[in-house]
């Protein structure tokens, strides 16, 4: 099997995001795919024949995980590209307030407070990051969050984000040329209010590394806030209850704890037939269960052991549902559609909610609070400088019509 991967914390697979490595990182993964069919159809025959080897069975496991570890590097090499593409992931970029951002880098050095840093300056000493540390740790978000690469954002200056829904409700009616026209009916609204709740990270470091010239202050405020931000807005945006957090999408289905917040109803589940088993006409079905007019843009999200059973599902031609990334850029595929590893969603498990279908780009919303506010604070543990970073966001489910969910049995 491939050795062109490593596991880092959190299980995410590091990569550099470089054409080279990416060809070779689909070569191993096509590799492995390749050799996965194979066992898959040496166990199959063993099973026809009523016999189950552990050795296969082993052997099988091993490449199944080899091939869902390569297919993420390669999901993740090809964010990092696209965040690039777009601007994110580094570069040098022209500072819009000069002044305002040396001030700020010598209060995050020393702790001095010029007369020019008084942006956001409030009674805990606190003050809101400059424009270009706000958008290098944004850029970072969006990198390596899987949900702010599918869904929609909108950024605001206020305390909360109100959405506008039309119920519809307009009638109308046929009439002669000189027959009277009565008032018809009007059509109604509702409201959805996204607010925002308050992340935070508290990174750490030592007086001779801020002393240290060569240290680059704004990328490494940002891969420190980085990695718990996305942790903990990964978590939420999936299963997030509201309360000082954003809305996670599955608690919009029916049933759920917010099936009754968005004016347009709750996300429509399928309910699989058994409680840990899932079959190809139950996916096939879930396609079909989304509005031709949303399937556009549609992809799956399921966490990365969901797509390990996946992987051994064919079609009634014998075809694998799932197919493994061909070129840089593309995604993994299930019956055609992409495949977006999202790890805070649950695992296969009676009444669980394994695996969504959708267009979220149209389906959740994510709003994000102007500003990072940071608090240096050099006395609580010494002898590192603590750096509370705070930010705001908040997000839900903007149109439920657009997204359906698979449900497991009880």
């Amino acid at each position: 099997m491939s050795k062109h991967f490593a596991l880092p914390r959190r299980g995410i697979v590091a990569v550099r995001a470089d054409a080279g490595d990416i060809k070779a990182l689909i070569a191993d993964l096509n590799k492995d795919w390749t050799e996965f069919k194979a066992t898959m159809e040496a166990k199959d025959k063993e099973l026809a024949k009523k016999f189950d080897d552990v050795v296969t069975t082993e052997k099988l496991n091993k490449i199944n995980s080899s091939v869902s570890e390569l297919q993420t590097a390669v999901d993740q090499a090809n964010a990092k590209l696209a965040a690039i593409q777009v601007g994110a992931g580094g570069g040098t970029r022209e500072v819009k307030d000069k002044e305002y951002t040396d001030a700020f880098r010598a209060h995050f050095r020393k702790g001095d407070v010029q007369a020019s840093l008084n942006k956001g300056a409030d009674s805990e000493g606190g003050y809101l990051a400059p424009v270009e540390w706000d958008r290098t740790i944004t850029d970072k978000l969006i990198e390596v969050s899987p949900m702010r690469q599918i869904a929609s954002s909108q950024t605001i200056s206020t305390a909360g984000f109100k959405k506008l829904f039309n119920l519809r409700g307009t009638s109308s009616g046929w009439v002669g040329e000189t027959t009277a026209r009565p008032q018809t009916n009007t059509p109604s609204f509702g409201e959805m209010t996204f607010a925002p709740g308050e992340i935070y990270a508290n990174p750490a470091a030592t007086q001779q590394m801020l002393d240290d010239a060569e240290i680059n202050l704004e990328a490494w405020l940002a891969n420190e806030v980085e990695t718990e931000f996305s942790y903990q807005e990964g978590l939420a945006f999936i299963s997030g209850n509201g309360t000082n957090k954003p809305y996670g999408f599955l608690t919009f289905v029916t049933g759920g704890a917010n099936a009754a917040v968005n004016p347009l109803g709750a996300i429509e589940v399928k309910t699989a037939a058994a409680a840990a088993a899932i079959d190809s006409d139950e996916l096939i079905d879930l396609i079909y269960l989304l509005p031709s007019a949303f399937t556009q843009n549609a992809r799956w999200v399921m966490n990365r052991t969901t797509q390990g059973v996946v992987r051994k599902l064919k079609d009634g031609d014998g075809n694998y549902l799932w197919q493994p990334s061909y070129v840089a850029g593309q995604p993994a595929t299930i019956a055609g559609y992409p495949v977006t590893e999202m790890p805070g969603m649950p695992d296969i498990a009676a009444s669980a909610l394994p695996i969504a279908f959708g267009d979220f780009r149209r389906g959740y919303l994510i709003v994000d609070r102007t500003g990072v506010r940071v608090l240096r604070d050099p006395f609580t543990n010494k002898p590192y400088v603590m750096f509370y970073t705070t930010k705001r966001v908040g997000g839900g489910v903007q149109n439920p019509e657009t997204i359906k969910v698979l449900k497991m049995s009880a």
